[in-house]
């Protein structure tokens, strides 16, 4: 059992910056896959970014690929968003999620596959 909790979003101008940061707490990170996803209203959950276990390999949407960066800390316990150049578009609630079962690359964009969700914060880009 593992709780996640987000944190870090807020109210930019189109072209700034967010670093969104997940907590976790009751069990250490090291053991788990981290993904983070998006969903604005009306619209379905989407992924954004995978990070594995120590970090060695990471995973981006086409639509946030050279703009956003996925890291972790796991001495901290804790994974990072970096949101730079944002878009009006990139407007949603930001979800962390992890997954002990993350066997295949493909996995890690599949939500499916995560067993624990943060409770989401959000990231409103203005234009």
């Amino acid at each position: 059992q593992v709780q996640l909790v987000e944190s870090g979003g807020g109210l930019v101008q189109a072209g700034g910056s967010l670093r969104l940061s997940c907590a976790a707490s009751g069990r250490s990170l090291s053991s788990y896959g981290m993904g983070w996803f998006r969903q604005a209203p009306g619209k379905e959950r989407e992924f954004v970014a995978g990070i594995t276990r120590i970090g060695v390999t990471t995973y981006y949407a086409n639509s946030v690929k050279a703009r956003f960066t996925i890291s972790r800390d796991n001495a901290k316990n804790t994974v990072y968003l970096q949101l730079n150049s944002l878009k009006p578009e990139d407007t949603a609630v930001y979800y962390c999620a992890a997954s002990s079962t993350l066997y295949y690359s493909a996995y890690y964009s599949q939500s499916r596959r995560y067993d624990y969700w943060g409770q989401g914060t959000q990231v409103t880009v203005s234009s």
